[in-house]
């Protein structure tokens, strides 16, 4: 039965080549335990693609850890250490540093493990630490276990983009069009962002203010993250000679193990000399990948502060402005990510930056509802154009080798925005007032454009898809 088997797989590959071969694809081959495994791959994200079960499988994961941590870190935390424990808001910006500390220090790191131990080590290994770490926050009270939860918080939720960037990478390559993909990502981000809060707040008042009950609901949450990890594909199993060898003579544990520690040494040494030596980017990337977190981390910790005390916004009529400004953003991320794969990536980023600029200033400068809801309106569009139109364009300046390291260092870097952007807003706020960390967004967002601007036109890349 099992020769039978064989042989049918055999006229089914040998069909699927032939067939591949006058359509076009590119044509690999893995050798599994039940035999040759033919793998596919179009020259360009196709819609077949994009409803694959390891791609549906990624969106999942984003949008349900985003889910998990814009509940903690928007609906629940900072409410929770400040008015049920009665911390200090600097207590509850150290927790938020820790976290974004922990998403960023591991994200390289654990871009490199994903291409050695493959996604369903790497995301489910890290997503059980997330359970963890609600667990933590669920049950304890004291300040350092808090801030010590958060940190894991952030090194379990670590590797969502390294693993999702590469493997959109690997779907598309680094030269084709990949906007729609990383759209359809972003996409699912922002609907965790925003689906978590309003979830949260809906429960919170369902049971009255019971963060219990919200925390064993999270906890669930990250149950079934692991389990929808548990499903990614494995790193692919290729004959290994040499290694085999190696085994079969070191009968001694120690020995294997220690020849196993000098190839692993030898392998990162091999990573960080191809980052070095394939990585060539203007200087002007760096600053850049910064700023585009750091804007972000300035708005994060006092926009919930500004809604409810500057505002005077019922916790429902905040769901409903994040449900505006989610909602635009949601609904032209797709959209927008069609036309980036069309007409390339540099109109919408600048666009994208200069709409943004103006929003942010202006929107913390009225008290009106309508126009309240009419600036948040303006500021999701613009950044329906930047995170797909900003992810596009760097997903072109990563080399094909490492992949999945190079995007870990430049998330990081980007990431690392995110630990700075918190401690200035809150600064700003105390210091110069409410204004002062919108005011500072804009400024970041103007000094974005001119940084992109002067990208552009120094090393023009060719962003525009190939069709």
């Amino acid at each position: 039965m099992q020769a039978f088997d064989k042989v049918v797989k055999s006229i089914g590959n040998w069909v699927i080549y032939n067939i591949a071969r006058y359509e076009g694809y590119q044509i690999t081959f893995h050798l599994e335990e039940d035999g040759i495994i033919l793998s596919l791959r179009s020259k360009e994200v196709s819609n077949r693609q994009l409803r694959s079960p390891f791609f549906i499988e990624l969106m999942l994961i984003i949008f349900l850890v985003e889910f998990l941590k814009g509940s903690l870190l928007v609906a629940l935390l900072p409410i929770y250490m400040k008015n049920s424990l009665g911390l200090t808001a600097w207590s509850v910006g150290v927790a938020f540093s820790l976290q974004y500390v922990g998403d960023n220090l591991f994200r390289s790191p654990f871009g490199w493990l994903a291409e050695r131990l493959g996604y369903k080590k790497t995301m489910s290994g890290a997503l059980i630490m997330t359970v963890i770490a609600v667990v933590i926050i669920a049950f304890t009270s004291a300040p350092v276990w808090l801030a010590i939860a958060c940190l894991i918080l952030g090194i379990g939720t670590s590797p969502l983009w390294p693993c999702a960037m590469t493997g959109v990478t690997e779907i598309s390559g680094p030269n084709n069009s990949n906007g729609t993909a990383i759209g359809a990502l972003e996409m699912a981000s922002l609907m965790g962002i925003g689906a978590g809060p309003i979830a949260m707040n809906f429960l919170m008042q369902r049971t009255g203010s019971n963060y219990h009950t919200s925390f064993l609901v999270l906890i669930g949450c990250g149950i079934v993250l692991v389990l929808v990890a548990l499903l990614l594909p494995g790193k692919t199993k290729s004959i290994n000679l040499h290694t085999t060898v190696e085994e079969v003579r070191h009968k001694n544990i120690l020995m294997l193990i220690k020849s196993k520690i000098v190839l692993l040494i030898k392998s990162v040494k091999k990573t960080l000399y191809e980052v070095k030596h394939t990585l060539k980017v203007s200087w002007l990337v760096y600053p850049a990948l910064f700023l585009q977190s750091f804007v972000i981390g300035i708005l994060t910790p006092v926009i919930t502060l500004y809604v409810q005390n500057e505002l005077g916004f019922s916790p429902n009529m905040y769901s409903l402005l994040l449900i505006a400004g989610g909602g635009i953003t949601v609904i032209t991320l797709i959209p927008c990510g069609k036309l980036i794969d069309r007409f390339g990536t540099a109109p919408f980023l600048h666009c994208g930056f200069l709409l943004a600029a103006v929003s942010i200033s202006i929107f913390s400068m009225v008290h009106s509802v309508p126009l309240v809801f009419t600036f948040v309106a303006l500021i999701g569009i613009s950044y329906a154009f930047i995170l797909p139109g900003w992810n596009t364009y760097v997903s072109h300046l990563v080399p094909k080798g490492e992949r999945g390291a190079v995007w870990g260092f430049f998330l990081t870097l980007q990431g690392s925005g995110m630990v700075v952007g918190p401690i200035v807003s809150g600064r700003l706020w105390d210091v110069m007032g409410h204004e002062a960390p919108f005011i500072a967004s804009s400024v970041v967002m103007v000094i974005l454009f001119i940084v992109h601007l002067l990208l552009t036109r120094k090393s023009p890349p060719k962003m525009k898809a190939v069709s």
